[in-house]
């Protein structure tokens, strides 16, 4: 029996997309017309999308997420009729608006007013229309001095901003985003997520790529996991997470000399554990070995999340011989204090009498936190309590 597709909003089918990629300069002449007789010898095939099938319903806030050159964006522009499959089929059920590649619709000549009109023209909207909504997309953006700036002396940032701000005014079915986030500042990105939060509570059908686990995490119903073109995972948002932060942690596989700020006689060797998931139930036991010390040291320990260290201790408290030359110490980290993401661990050895810095490990260690509790924010549970 057929199912009924009423509920469904996207359906790809088998799609497979495919560029020629020139392997020589063809601006001139001749270039163009010995082509003619190279038949593909001047070409190769890229194919970003291979036999990709997939189902969006009706009220789904979709994720897809990969690394760069995945075939994510190529997806996006195939489901918004940018791209036209080589094979296989993309079906749009309803009218769909596409917030894809920052600057498109957009003339770097004309003021951010002017701007505003030509844009929602191109996404529909009648002057009369843009009249009523004109101060409602200034005020989302918060342009507000700089509309009659032409838009070519905008940063990058401003220019997202009031991308964004008019395409979030049409009433389509289907909303498309690519990377929105991605060159918006911290109060811009709040607003995003206040606006997404509305489009999830209203069931408005989205899809979404980004490399914000957290946001994927946060919104999302349903995520895909995309790698070489092809659909490696689906389920839910939470595991996507957790499956696209496992794989890209620490893939350059830097060696331990590399990591080494200093180059005095003090060598850290870590030992880490045998594998780089962990659920909140766990614990992180990360051994240390130091060589090449002499007089008293002490070891720091310091988490990091997107860049920044939120959390660190050192081990004055232990006793003065707690680390020697060549013996394996231990740092132990409850998981349960830290809130599902990456992490990074940053390992230093001082000198106790005048807290000098004589090794420096950045991103000694990485791992992943696993977890289904995403009511907690930030990177780390409060030590504070309710009274």
């Amino acid at each position: 029996m057929k199912k009924s597709s009423d509920d469904v909003a996207i359906q790809v089918n088998n799609l497979t997309k495919t560029f020629k990629i020139p392997l020589e300069p063809t601006n001139r002449l001749k270039s163009r017309v010995t082509g003619i007789f190279k038949r593909n010898k001047g070409y190769r095939k890229f194919t970003p999308l291979k036999d990709i099938s997939l189902e969006i319903k009706k009220g789904e806030f979709f994720g897809i997420v990969g690394r760069n050159g995945s075939g994510k964006s190529t997806l996006l522009k195939s489901i918004a009729g940018i791209y036209t499959p080589n094979s296989g089929s993309v079906k749009v059920n309803g009218s769909l608006v596409p917030f894809i590649e920052l600057g498109v619709g957009f003339n770097p000549e004309l003021s951010g007013r002017e701007n505003v009109y030509l844009n929602g023209a191109l996404l529909g909207f009648s002057r009369s229309e843009i009249d009523s909504i004109y101060n409602e997309i200034v005020d989302f953006a918060e342009l507000h001095e700089f509309m009659e700036e032409k838009l070519k002396n905008y940063s990058s940032g401003m220019q997202v901003r009031l991308a964004f701000s008019v395409a979030i005014q049409t009433n389509a079915d289907i909303l498309v985003l690519d990377e929105v986030l991605a060159v918006g500042d911290a109060a811009f990105q709040q607003k995003c997520f206040d606006y997404f939060e509305d489009l999830k509570n209203n069931k408005q059908t989205v899809v979404f790529v980004t490399h914000d686990m957290g946001a994927v995490r946060r919104f999302c119903s349903r995520a895909i996991y995309i790698e070489d073109g092809k659909i490696k995972h689906q389920g839910s948002p939470i595991d996507i997470a957790d499956i696209y932060t496992e794989v890209n942690i620490d893939k350059s596989n830097q060696s331990q000399k590399d990591r080494e700020v200093d180059t005095n006689q003090v060598s850290i060797e870590i030992v880490e554990p045998k594998k780089r998931s962990f659920s909140q139930d766990e614990e992180l036991k990360l051994g240390v070995v130091v060589n090449g010390i002499e007089g008293q040291v002490f070891a720091n320990f310091s988490l990091s999340a997107n860049g920044i260290i939120f959390s660190d201790r050192n081990s004055r408290d232990m006793p003065n011989d707690f680390i020697q030359n060549g013996k394996k110490i231990e740092f132990v980290q409850p998981i349960a204090d830290l809130n599902p993401g990456k992490y990074d661990v940053y390992i230093s050895i001082h000198r106790s009498k005048d807290d000098s810095t004589l090794k420096h490990l950045p991103r000694a260690y990485s791992f992943v936190v696993k977890g289904k509790d995403i009511l907690r924010d930030g990177p780390m549970r409060s030590m504070g309590e309710w009274r």
